[in-house]
């Protein structure tokens, strides 16, 4: 073989294991070279939504390129979505699911998601999330995990991934070996999971096993320490965590795929480059690339450094073969899923009904429906990354819609830190002769939030408190509402209850 055909397949085993993300509607002529020249894969961000119509155009065109082309998204189809990103998740999250625990249902909601992504060309979404929340002070996990309880978590990470694959989309488990137990955002900085072989056994490990058995096929690494394993490096950079704990112990023979490779967690020590070198060498077969900056340099000298690095000895040819070849597997067992499922757009509400029935209630009884229309306080918190910052939530909007009168604020920590007297004015006045309503998102974890809601109720007693976020019951007010989750849906089904109009 000559040098020069040796670079060139080199480059394109190089190219086959990124999954790069990129901007625009349309496809851009960088990435359609980059699938002629041995692109595997791309994912697709809110960035890259406008409309169903839109999406399945993109695809196609990307297609034409390369007919088993993966086109993968990060729809948890919860409070994490891009598919529905402009408007907010017409479906609950995991942890409401997990909260109605039947896995019927579960199953049913993954279902009806397949079928919208399927219906605009994608065949691999990176999710469920199967991390056990067991650390309430988790900054990343919280509600888009099914719950705190490894065997919840277990059957409705089975019946999520199965829903999901019977609609025509592969799924894909994520963060191994398990993000619930931290208490640093990995997108930040690196967290760390300090629990012992036995715990982890016990705590993480049960919903991965319960996926693969479910006949999941790809497995999502996450950017985090887990000393038990590996002391020095976060786990998708580890061969120990990758190689030893879920192809040796577990024994998954499918496609390791890295969160983010551009998060702060592994970039913060060995730059972009290195971290997708370390990852490919470490048993990663494809390297997401997601962020904002994704896009034709970042996706060539990412594939320059894999090349580069079988050059210098870093990584082994024949491990970034290996990796390809784990790609084009997946990318021809991905195909063949989707064509094995008939195209369907129609919608169903069933993720209305999913989030009805995650809805709890507690407090005094005869408040509800509310007599006349009230003054909404949304108190907002800060999110993480994952979470797109564009996509609305909240019970005021679909609350002014059944009960017309409806007003509202939305209340920062900033604008508190700034203006201490806008909970006075803004909140308690015009909610005077009115009912008060209080939405929160994870009152118990944001302590500014905490406090602004023990003001309110201090002097409104009779307040309606709407927990978005995890369900801690501070007893505040005189009603409490758990949606479990801050999607659209959960947002309607608090409006309906509160209106009555159910």
């Amino acid at each position: 073989m000559s040098a020069s055909k040796h670079s060139r397949e080199l480059r394109g085993l190089a190219l086959s294991v990124l999954q790069p993300g990129f901007v625009g509607t349309e496809a851009p002529e960088w990435v359609l070279r980059a699938i002629a020249d041995g692109l595997s894969s791309v994912v697709l961000f809110s960035r890259n939504i406008a409309s169903p119509e839109q999406v399945a155009r993109l695809t196609a065109q990307l297609r034409a390129e390369n007919p088993e082309l993966i086109v993968a998204i990060d729809e948890e189809a919860g409070d994490v979505t891009r598919i529905e990103s402009a408007t907010g998740s017409t479906r609950p999250g995991n942890f409401a699911l997990g909260a109605v625990d039947d896995t019927e249902l579960t199953a049913e909601v993954a279902r009806d998601l397949a079928r919208q992504l399927h219906a605009v060309g994608v065949t691999l979404d990176y999710a469920p999330s199967v991390d056990v929340n067991s650390n309430p002070d988790n900054p990343i996990i919280g509600v888009r995990s099914f719950g705190v309880e490894p065997d919840r978590v277990a059957r409705h990470a089975a019946a999520w991934v199965s829903g999901l694959q019977s609609g025509g989309v592969a799924a894909c488990a994520k963060h191994f070996p398990g993000h619930g137990d931290v208490a640093v955002d990995s997108h930040h900085g690196l967290p760390s999971y300090d629990a012992d072989l036995d715990t982890i056994a016990q705590q993480a490990l049960p919903p991965f096993k319960a996926a693969l058995a479910a006949g999941v096929r790809a497995v999502m690494s996450g950017h985090l320490l887990v000393p038990a394993y590996d002391p020095d490096v976060p786990a998708t950079l580890s061969s120990r965590v990758l190689g030893g704990l879920l192809r040796k112990e577990l024994g998954f023979d499918g496609l390791i795929v890295t969160d983010a490779i551009e998060m702060g967690a592994v970039t913060g020590r060995y730059g972009i480059e290195g971290a997708t070198v370390r990852a490919v060498a470490a048993g990663a077969d494809a390297v997401c690339v997601g962020g904002e900056s994704a896009g034709e340099d970042t996706t060539q000298d990412l594939a320059d450094a894999l090349v580069e690095a079988v050059g210098s000895g870093a990584l082994t040819e024949a491990r970034l073969a290996e990796a390809s070849r784990r790609v084009k597997e997946f990318a021809g067992w991905s195909t063949r899923l989707a064509g094995s499922v008939p195209v369907d757009p129609v919608g169903r509400d069933i993720g209305y009904v999913a989030a009805r029935r995650a809805v709890r209630v507690s407090g005094a009884e005869g408040v509800l429906p509310l007599a006349a229309a009230p003054h909404v306080v949304e108190l907002v918190p800060s999110t993480n990354l994952a979470i797109a910052k564009e996509t609305p939530w909240g019970v005021a909007a679909p609350l002014r819609e059944r009960l017309p009168g409806t007003t509202f604020v939305r209340v920062t920590h900033r604008q508190l830190a700034d203006e201490p007297s806008v909970l006075t004015a803004h909140a308690l006045a015009p909610a005077a002769d009115r009912p008060l309503v209080v939405v929160v998102r994870d009152a118990a974890r944001n302590r500014w939030m905490g406090g602004a809601l023990a003001t309110l109720t201090a002097d409104r007693p009779d307040a309606i408190v709407v927990e978005m976020g995890l369900p801690e019951d501070s007893g505040a007010g005189a009603l409490r509402i758990f949606t479990h989750g801050a999607t659209a849906a959960s947002g309607v089904a608090a409006a309906e209850l509160l209106a009555g109009s159910r």
